[in-house]
This record gives C-alpha cells, structure tokens and sequence, in this order.
C-alpha cells in the first residue's frame, strides 16, 4: 500500500530536498506548498497543521539563526502539533543537510572532500559555506552557475538553485548525509513512521 504525504517548504531547494527524502523513505509527496519564503510559511503553518488532523503532513523549516536550537522553534511556531504532523527544522539550514554527504558535495563542486566542513549543523550560515566551496571549484561552470557577481548584490549565483537541485536528485544521499547531520536523521525517521 502506498504511503503519501503533503508537505510545506520556504523555497525550491527545500521541495527537492522532500521529495528526494520522502521517496528515500518509500514515501509519495502529493502536492508541496509554500516555497514563497519562512514568513510565509510560518503564516499559513496553522492551515497546515489543522490539514493534518485527517492526513500526514510533513512541513520543513530552517532554524537559521532565530532561536538557539530546533525544539525552541517548534515550541514557539507550533506548540500542538496534530498526531499527523512532520513539523521538521533543518539545524542551521537544508544546505547542512547537503553539505553532510561529504564526498558527493565536493564530487558535485569539484574541490577536496578536506574543505568540506565535517560538522555542517555547526555552521551558522551553510549556504555561504556551500558559496564559498563553489567559489574554490576547479569547475569554472559551477563557479559561474553558484557564485554571486561581485556587482550583482545577490548572495547566491545565478544558476545556484537549479545546480543545488540538480546535486539534490542526481548525487546526494540522504542516508550518508543523515550520519553526519542530525536534525536530518530525525527527519528521515519520521517520515519513515508514516
């Protein structure tokens, strides 16, 4: 019998990131909402938690830096969670979750696996650390793709969304990253309890 479940993210990186868990753990996404940012999210997070009163729900956020650790988050977004809500916080951001599969991310960026953190959810701000790896890539692609234009007054590259997607579906494997990240190991047994 096929197991499904509805989810939330704050953008496109964070959906490939569920769907690539849920079908990891034999599970079907349905539909994925949200992808418009934290606020909204966090705004529409009681519809979603109410939804889960009749199906399962699997809703991702990142801690960032807004509380000092991931069950200060849940308490204050959602302190009643319905029996079938996944109400998961990536420990600091989904890019530590991607970073923790070592060997494939620095396969993927084209440097050393030894300049890859090794303990990611330390990182106060991971996705600058993934820039920063892209920026010493041996692959000039990646560096166009991923990095910032020093004029632009953007963070990430132009393309850095689509190449993190592509990391996502194509090298990136969860059960490796999950031993190297916690938040991420919590997040895949729950989806497997579904």
């Amino acid at each position: 019998m096929a197991r499904w479940i509805t989810a939330a993210v704050e953008g496109e990186v964070d959906a490939a990131v569920v769907e690539r868990l849920a079908d990891h753990s034999g599970v079907s996404v349905s539909e994925i909402y949200g992808k418009n940012g934290k606020a909204a999210l966090k705004q529409r997070l009681s519809n979603y938690n109410n939804a889960a009163q009749f199906a399962p729900w699997l809703v991702l956020v990142d801690l960032d830096n807004d509380f000092s650790c991931a069950p200060d988050l849940v308490v204050s977004w959602l302190p009643n969670p319905a029996r079938q809500m996944r109400f998961r916080v990536a420990v600091r951001q989904v890019e530590a979750w991607l970073l923790a599969d070592r060997e494939r991310i620095a396969g993927f960026l084209g440097v050393r696996k030894s300049q890859v953190p090794s303990s990611p959810e330390d990182l106060t701000d991971a996705k600058r650390a993934l820039i920063d790896l892209a920026r010493r890539s041996r692959r000039r692609d990646i560096r166009v793709d991923m990095v910032p234009r020093p004029s632009s007054g953007r963070k990430v590259g132009p393309a850095y969304v689509s190449r993190i997607i592509e990391y996502v579906y194509e090298a990136w494997r969860p059960r490796v990253a999950a031993s190297n990240a916690a938040s991420l190991a919590k997040c895949l047994r729950r989806l497997r309890a579904i």
